[in-house]
Protein backbone atom coordinates (compact mmCIF):
# COMPACT_ATOMS: atom_id res chain seq x y z
CA UNK A 1 0.00 0.00 0.00
CA UNK A 2 1.46 3.31 -0.85
CA UNK A 3 1.99 6.11 1.64
CA UNK A 4 2.98 9.51 1.92
CA UNK A 5 4.21 11.65 4.80
CA UNK A 6 2.07 15.28 4.58
CA UNK A 7 3.37 17.14 7.55
CA UNK A 8 1.91 15.80 10.55
CA UNK A 9 0.14 13.11 9.15
CA UNK A 10 0.82 9.90 7.02
CA UNK A 11 -1.66 9.21 4.10
CA UNK A 12 -2.17 5.04 3.14
CA UNK A 13 -3.75 4.94 -0.63
CA UNK A 14 -5.62 1.39 -0.58
CA UNK A 15 -6.64 0.58 -4.29
CA UNK A 16 -9.14 -1.47 -5.73
CA UNK A 17 -11.89 -3.26 -2.89
CA UNK A 18 -12.02 -4.67 0.41
CA UNK A 19 -13.83 -7.71 0.69
CA UNK A 20 -13.47 -10.64 3.43
CA UNK A 21 -10.83 -12.42 1.04
CA UNK A 22 -7.85 -8.91 1.75
CA UNK A 23 -9.66 -7.61 4.47
CA UNK A 24 -7.37 -9.29 7.44
CA UNK A 25 -4.12 -8.03 4.50
CA UNK A 26 -5.56 -4.64 4.71
CA UNK A 27 -5.83 -4.35 8.32
CA UNK A 28 -1.77 -6.17 8.92
CA UNK A 29 -0.81 -3.28 6.20
CA UNK A 30 -2.57 -0.07 8.06
CA UNK A 31 -1.09 -1.25 11.69
CA UNK A 32 1.81 -1.13 10.28
CA UNK A 33 2.04 1.79 8.45
CA UNK A 34 0.34 3.13 12.04
CA UNK A 35 3.26 1.42 14.12
CA UNK A 36 5.97 2.40 12.11
CA UNK A 37 4.71 6.00 12.03
CA UNK A 38 3.80 6.99 16.08
CA UNK A 39 3.76 10.48 15.81
CA UNK A 40 1.58 11.09 12.59
CA UNK A 41 -2.08 11.28 12.27
CA UNK A 42 -3.02 8.60 9.71
CA UNK A 43 -5.70 9.72 6.78
CA UNK A 44 -6.66 7.08 4.77
CA UNK A 45 -6.93 8.49 0.80
CA UNK A 46 -10.05 6.64 -0.91
CA UNK A 47 -9.08 7.96 -4.49
CA UNK A 48 -8.50 4.48 -5.69
CA UNK A 49 -10.53 2.42 -3.38
CA UNK A 50 -13.55 1.41 -5.22
CA UNK A 51 -15.38 -0.96 -2.47
CA UNK A 52 -15.37 -1.74 1.05
CA UNK A 53 -17.01 -4.47 2.12
CA UNK A 54 -18.69 -5.26 5.95
CA UNK A 55 -15.76 -6.91 6.52
CA UNK A 56 -13.40 -3.95 5.47
CA UNK A 57 -15.65 -1.28 7.29
CA UNK A 58 -15.04 -3.54 10.42
CA UNK A 59 -10.86 -2.84 9.63
CA UNK A 60 -11.11 0.56 9.17
CA UNK A 61 -13.68 0.31 12.65
CA UNK A 62 -10.89 -1.54 14.45
CA UNK A 63 -7.86 0.48 13.59
CA UNK A 64 -6.36 3.02 16.40
CA UNK A 65 -8.44 6.81 16.22
CA UNK A 66 -6.78 9.71 15.58
CA UNK A 67 -6.73 12.01 18.92
CA UNK A 68 -9.83 13.60 18.43
CA UNK A 69 -11.27 10.20 18.41
CA UNK A 70 -12.08 10.15 14.58
CA UNK A 71 -10.21 8.14 12.00
CA UNK A 72 -10.26 10.77 8.78
CA UNK A 73 -11.20 9.40 5.50
CA UNK A 74 -10.88 11.46 2.24
CA UNK A 75 -11.38 11.73 -1.52
CA UNK A 76 -14.38 9.10 -1.10
CA UNK A 77 -15.95 8.38 -4.46
CA UNK A 78 -19.66 8.29 -5.04
CA UNK A 79 -20.39 4.85 -4.15
CA UNK A 80 -18.15 4.42 -1.58
CA UNK A 81 -19.39 7.85 0.21
CA UNK A 82 -22.98 6.19 0.15
CA UNK A 83 -21.86 3.26 2.18
CA UNK A 84 -20.11 4.83 4.62
CA UNK A 85 -23.09 7.72 4.78
CA UNK A 86 -25.35 4.53 4.84
CA UNK A 87 -23.97 2.72 7.85
CA UNK A 88 -23.47 5.52 9.68
CA UNK A 89 -19.13 5.83 9.12
CA UNK A 90 -19.88 9.27 8.36
CA UNK A 91 -20.97 10.00 11.68
CA UNK A 92 -18.04 8.03 13.29
CA UNK A 93 -15.21 9.13 11.03
CA UNK A 94 -14.40 12.62 9.41
CA UNK A 95 -15.46 11.42 5.66
CA UNK A 96 -14.82 13.70 2.63
CA UNK A 97 -16.11 13.43 -1.05
CA UNK A 98 -13.82 12.89 -3.46
CA UNK A 99 -12.29 16.12 -4.95
CA UNK A 100 -12.66 17.37 -8.12
CA UNK A 101 -9.78 17.56 -10.76
CA UNK A 102 -9.04 21.07 -12.14
CA UNK A 103 -6.05 21.71 -15.29
CA UNK A 104 -4.14 25.02 -14.89
CA UNK A 105 -3.02 24.86 -18.59
CA UNK A 106 -2.82 27.82 -20.57
CA UNK A 107 -4.69 30.10 -17.22
CA UNK A 108 -3.13 33.05 -16.46
CA UNK A 109 -0.74 33.26 -13.32
CA UNK A 110 -2.14 36.19 -11.35
CA UNK A 111 0.09 36.02 -8.41
CA UNK A 112 2.90 33.83 -6.75
CA UNK A 113 4.02 33.21 -3.28
CA UNK A 114 6.18 31.20 -1.03
CA UNK A 115 3.81 28.34 -1.06
CA UNK A 116 2.53 28.57 -4.15
CA UNK A 117 0.78 30.11 -7.82
CA UNK A 118 -2.42 31.87 -8.41
CA UNK A 119 -4.13 31.11 -11.54
CA UNK A 120 -7.32 32.56 -13.02
CA UNK A 121 -9.64 29.61 -14.28
CA UNK A 122 -12.51 31.82 -15.24
CA UNK A 123 -13.87 35.10 -15.10
CA UNK A 124 -15.27 34.59 -11.82
CA UNK A 125 -12.86 31.69 -10.43
CA UNK A 126 -9.25 31.45 -8.99
CA UNK A 127 -7.27 28.82 -7.69
CA UNK A 128 -4.11 28.66 -5.55
CA UNK A 129 -1.60 25.52 -6.24
CA UNK A 130 0.11 24.64 -3.84
CA UNK A 131 3.99 23.71 -4.46
CA UNK A 132 4.23 20.83 -2.55
CA UNK A 133 1.81 17.71 -2.84
CA UNK A 134 2.02 17.07 0.68
CA UNK A 135 -0.20 20.85 1.32
CA UNK A 136 -3.55 19.38 2.55
CA UNK A 137 -3.56 19.57 5.90
CA UNK A 138 -1.92 23.34 5.47
CA UNK A 139 -5.16 24.20 2.69
CA UNK A 140 -7.50 22.96 5.29
CA UNK A 141 -5.58 24.65 7.93
CA UNK A 142 -5.94 27.92 6.26
CA UNK A 143 -9.11 27.57 5.51
CA UNK A 144 -10.45 27.03 9.21
CA UNK A 145 -8.32 30.34 10.13
CA UNK A 146 -10.50 32.02 7.30
CA UNK A 147 -13.69 31.11 8.77
CA UNK A 148 -12.58 31.82 12.16
CA UNK A 149 -11.42 35.22 10.96
CA UNK A 150 -14.21 36.25 9.05
CA UNK A 151 -16.41 35.10 11.73
CA UNK A 152 -14.84 37.63 14.19
CA UNK A 153 -15.44 40.31 11.75
CA UNK A 154 -12.00 40.51 9.87
CA UNK A 155 -12.77 40.90 6.33
CA UNK A 156 -10.76 37.76 4.38
CA UNK A 157 -11.25 35.45 1.22
CA UNK A 158 -12.78 31.87 1.75
CA UNK A 159 -12.02 29.09 -0.13
CA UNK A 160 -15.38 26.98 -0.96
CA UNK A 161 -13.48 24.43 -2.54
CA UNK A 162 -10.06 22.48 -2.65
CA UNK A 163 -9.32 20.55 -5.60
CA UNK A 164 -6.92 18.23 -7.17
CA UNK A 165 -4.35 19.92 -9.58
CA UNK A 166 -1.89 17.21 -11.49
CA UNK A 167 -0.26 15.65 -8.07
CA UNK A 168 -0.89 18.94 -5.85
CA UNK A 169 -3.68 20.41 -4.65
CA UNK A 170 -5.56 23.78 -5.05
CA UNK A 171 -8.05 26.19 -3.25
CA UNK A 172 -10.44 27.82 -4.80
CA UNK A 173 -11.42 31.33 -4.32
CA UNK A 174 -14.05 33.53 -5.96
CA UNK A 175 -12.05 36.00 -8.33
CA UNK A 176 -11.83 39.13 -6.34
CA UNK A 177 -12.13 42.10 -8.46
CA UNK A 178 -9.34 44.20 -6.61
CA UNK A 179 -5.84 44.79 -6.56
CA UNK A 180 -3.43 43.71 -3.84
CA UNK A 181 -1.98 46.30 -1.70
CA UNK A 182 1.52 46.68 -3.10
CA UNK A 183 -0.01 46.87 -6.49
CA UNK A 184 -2.08 49.92 -5.13
CA UNK A 185 0.46 51.59 -3.84
CA UNK A 186 2.86 51.50 -6.96
CA UNK A 187 0.37 52.63 -9.15
CA UNK A 188 -0.70 55.79 -7.19
CA UNK A 189 1.97 58.25 -6.76
CA UNK A 190 1.01 60.85 -4.72
CA UNK A 191 -0.88 58.83 -2.31
CA UNK A 192 1.49 56.83 -0.52
CA UNK A 193 0.46 58.56 2.67
CA UNK A 194 -3.04 58.17 2.27
CA UNK A 195 -2.53 54.39 1.64
CA UNK A 196 -0.37 53.56 4.74
CA UNK A 197 -2.88 55.58 6.83
CA UNK A 198 -5.35 53.67 5.53
CA UNK A 199 -3.05 50.12 5.80
CA UNK A 200 -2.10 50.72 9.59
CA UNK A 201 -5.51 51.39 10.47
CA UNK A 202 -6.54 47.84 8.80
CA UNK A 203 -3.64 46.99 11.29
CA UNK A 204 -5.19 48.34 14.51
CA UNK A 205 -8.42 46.78 13.12
CA UNK A 206 -7.23 43.33 13.35
CA UNK A 207 -5.31 43.71 16.48
CA UNK A 208 -7.75 44.67 18.79
CA UNK A 209 -10.14 41.60 17.78
CA UNK A 210 -9.74 38.77 20.68
CA UNK A 211 -10.50 35.62 19.81
CA UNK A 212 -11.50 32.22 22.80
CA UNK A 213 -8.73 30.97 24.53
CA UNK A 214 -7.32 27.79 22.03
CA UNK A 215 -9.06 28.85 18.72
CA UNK A 216 -5.67 29.62 17.45
CA UNK A 217 -2.19 28.70 18.22
CA UNK A 218 0.15 31.22 20.42
CA UNK A 219 2.81 33.03 18.44
CA UNK A 220 5.14 32.63 21.14
CA UNK A 221 4.58 29.15 20.58
CA UNK A 222 6.20 29.27 16.84
CA UNK A 223 8.68 31.85 17.71
CA UNK A 224 10.06 29.09 20.36
CA UNK A 225 9.66 26.23 17.72
CA UNK A 226 12.25 28.64 15.78
CA UNK A 227 14.64 28.89 18.15
CA UNK A 228 14.73 24.94 18.84
CA UNK A 229 15.22 24.59 15.29
CA UNK A 230 17.85 27.43 15.11
CA UNK A 231 20.32 25.81 18.04
CA UNK A 232 23.91 26.27 16.75
CA UNK A 233 23.05 29.16 14.53
CA UNK A 234 22.56 32.06 17.33
CA UNK A 235 25.01 31.71 20.02
CA UNK A 236 23.84 30.79 23.40
CA UNK A 237 23.81 33.95 25.27
CA UNK A 238 22.15 35.45 22.58
CA UNK A 239 19.71 32.64 22.45
CA UNK A 240 19.12 32.64 25.96
CA UNK A 241 18.15 36.42 26.12
CA UNK A 242 15.51 35.91 23.48
CA UNK A 243 13.98 33.14 25.34
CA UNK A 244 13.67 35.08 28.54
CA UNK A 245 12.09 37.70 26.78
CA UNK A 246 9.62 35.36 24.76
CA UNK A 247 9.26 33.25 28.04
CA UNK A 248 7.95 36.76 29.83
CA UNK A 249 5.23 37.62 27.56
CA UNK A 250 1.65 37.11 29.01
CA UNK A 251 -0.95 34.90 26.66
CA UNK A 252 -2.85 37.45 24.46
CA UNK A 253 -5.64 36.20 22.90
CA UNK A 254 -5.62 39.18 20.28
CA UNK A 255 -5.18 38.08 16.83
CA UNK A 256 -1.89 38.89 14.78
CA UNK A 257 -2.09 37.22 10.91
CA UNK A 258 2.05 36.35 10.86
CA UNK A 259 2.80 37.63 6.90
CA UNK A 260 0.59 40.87 7.03
CA UNK A 261 2.68 42.42 4.09
CA UNK A 262 1.09 44.60 1.98
CA UNK A 263 0.52 41.76 -1.22
CA UNK A 264 -1.31 39.92 1.42
CA UNK A 265 -3.95 42.56 1.47
CA UNK A 266 -6.24 42.95 -1.22
CA UNK A 267 -7.84 46.61 -1.75
CA UNK A 268 -11.59 45.49 -3.05
CA UNK A 269 -13.60 49.17 -3.42
CA UNK A 270 -12.19 51.00 -0.54
CA UNK A 271 -12.02 47.70 1.30
CA UNK A 272 -8.61 46.17 2.49
CA UNK A 273 -9.54 42.50 2.54
CA UNK A 274 -6.89 39.97 4.28
CA UNK A 275 -5.53 36.96 2.38
CA UNK A 276 -3.11 33.75 3.38
CA UNK A 277 -4.58 33.28 6.69
CA UNK A 278 -2.16 29.83 7.27
CA UNK A 279 -0.01 31.68 10.05
CA UNK A 280 -2.91 33.35 11.82
CA UNK A 281 -2.52 33.01 15.63
CA UNK A 282 -3.31 35.11 18.96
CA UNK A 283 -0.54 37.20 20.23
CA UNK A 284 1.25 40.36 20.29
CA UNK A 285 1.16 43.79 17.73
CA UNK A 286 4.73 43.26 17.73
CA UNK A 287 5.02 39.67 15.87
CA UNK A 288 3.15 41.49 12.85
CA UNK A 289 5.50 44.38 12.58
CA UNK A 290 8.76 42.20 13.21
CA UNK A 291 7.33 40.50 9.86
CA UNK A 292 7.14 43.75 8.43
CA UNK A 293 10.37 44.85 9.56
CA UNK A 294 11.73 42.30 7.68
CA UNK A 295 9.83 42.58 4.28
CA UNK A 296 10.51 46.06 4.60
CA UNK A 297 13.83 46.38 5.93
CA UNK A 298 16.33 43.44 6.95
CA UNK A 299 16.00 42.07 3.37
CA UNK A 300 17.67 45.40 1.95
CA UNK A 301 20.64 44.81 4.27
CA UNK A 302 22.81 43.04 2.56
CA UNK A 303 21.00 43.28 -0.85
CA UNK A 304 19.55 46.39 -1.50
CA UNK A 305 16.95 45.43 -4.72
CA UNK A 306 15.83 42.78 -3.09
CA UNK A 307 12.56 43.82 -2.37
CA UNK A 308 12.95 46.19 -6.08
CA UNK A 309 12.36 41.94 -7.12
CA UNK A 310 9.95 41.11 -4.95
CA UNK A 311 7.63 44.00 -4.35
CA UNK A 312 8.73 46.05 -7.02
CA UNK A 313 9.65 48.37 -4.03
CA UNK A 314 13.36 49.82 -4.07
CA UNK A 315 15.27 50.58 -0.72
CA UNK A 316 13.95 54.15 -0.66
CA UNK A 317 10.73 53.50 -0.91
CA UNK A 318 10.63 50.46 1.30
CA UNK A 319 12.34 52.77 3.91
CA UNK A 320 9.52 55.31 3.73
CA UNK A 321 6.95 52.68 3.97
CA UNK A 322 8.14 51.31 7.23
CA UNK A 323 8.74 54.47 8.39
CA UNK A 324 5.14 55.25 7.83
CA UNK A 325 3.77 52.22 9.02
CA UNK A 326 6.13 52.76 12.05
CA UNK A 327 4.87 56.18 13.59
CA UNK A 328 1.21 55.89 12.19
CA UNK A 329 0.83 52.67 14.41
CA UNK A 330 2.57 54.48 17.36
CA UNK A 331 1.27 57.62 16.97
CA UNK A 332 0.96 59.98 20.01
CA UNK A 333 4.28 58.19 21.78
CA UNK A 334 7.27 60.40 21.71
CA UNK A 335 10.26 60.15 19.41
CA UNK A 336 11.98 58.40 22.14
CA UNK A 337 9.12 55.88 22.98
CA UNK A 338 9.23 54.84 18.98
CA UNK A 339 12.20 54.24 18.85
CA UNK A 340 12.18 51.72 21.41
CA UNK A 341 9.31 50.16 19.78
CA UNK A 342 10.89 49.72 16.68
CA UNK A 343 14.39 47.96 18.71
CA UNK A 344 11.28 45.73 20.16
CA UNK A 345 9.95 44.86 16.62
CA UNK A 346 13.74 44.66 15.00
CA UNK A 347 14.83 41.86 17.88
CA UNK A 348 11.94 40.02 17.41
CA UNK A 349 12.21 40.39 13.25
CA UNK A 350 15.08 39.04 13.53
CA UNK A 351 14.09 35.76 14.50
CA UNK A 352 11.83 35.49 11.98
CA UNK A 353 14.64 36.71 9.32
CA UNK A 354 16.46 34.18 10.52
CA UNK A 355 13.70 31.37 9.93
CA UNK A 356 13.38 32.67 6.67
CA UNK A 357 17.40 32.40 5.52
CA UNK A 358 18.09 29.63 7.26
CA UNK A 359 15.25 26.93 8.10
CA UNK A 360 13.34 28.33 4.51
CA UNK A 361 16.34 29.39 2.44
CA UNK A 362 14.77 32.43 1.49
CA UNK A 363 18.19 34.23 0.30
CA UNK A 364 20.89 33.66 -2.27
CA UNK A 365 23.36 31.17 -0.91
CA UNK A 366 26.25 33.28 -1.28
CA UNK A 367 24.53 35.70 1.23
CA UNK A 368 23.16 33.31 3.84
CA UNK A 369 26.45 33.47 5.64
CA UNK A 370 26.79 37.13 5.66
CA UNK A 371 22.89 37.40 6.86
CA UNK A 372 23.47 35.23 9.66
CA UNK A 373 26.62 37.24 10.98
CA UNK A 374 25.01 40.47 10.21
CA UNK A 375 21.74 39.29 11.93
CA UNK A 376 23.15 38.37 15.42
CA UNK A 377 25.28 40.63 15.55
CA UNK A 378 22.53 43.14 15.67
CA UNK A 379 20.64 40.76 18.40
CA UNK A 380 23.84 40.98 20.40
CA UNK A 381 23.65 45.05 20.19
CA UNK A 382 19.87 44.79 20.98
CA UNK A 383 19.40 42.50 23.96
CA UNK A 384 20.74 44.92 26.67
CA UNK A 385 18.58 47.76 25.07
CA UNK A 386 15.21 45.84 25.48
CA UNK A 387 13.23 44.65 28.81
CA UNK A 388 10.54 43.42 26.78
CA UNK A 389 8.97 42.65 23.51
CA UNK A 390 5.45 43.39 24.82
CA UNK A 391 4.20 46.69 22.47
CA UNK A 392 2.89 50.11 23.94
CA UNK A 393 -0.95 49.66 22.97
CA UNK A 394 -2.36 52.89 21.25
Amino acid sequence: MKTRLEGDYIAAFPEGRITYDNAGLTEQELRKIIEDNPDKELIIDAEDLEYVSSAGLRVLFALPRRKEGKLAIRNAGPELYEILDMTGFTELFNVSKKMKTVSVEGCEVIGKGAYGTVYKIDEDTIVKVYDSPDSLPLIENERKKSKQAFIKGIPTAISYDIVRVGDSYGSVFELLQADNLNDYYLDNPGKEDEIIDQYVQMLKTVHSVQIEAGALPFYTDTFTGWLDRLKGVIPADVDEGVRALISNMPEDLHIVHGDVQMKNVMFAGNEPMLIDMESLSTGDPVFDLAGLYVCYKAYNEDEPDNTEHFLGLNKESCDRVWDGILRKYFEGLSEEQIMLEEKKIRLAGYIIFLNNVVLNGFTKPELKDIRIGHTVDHMRELLPQVTTLVTSKM
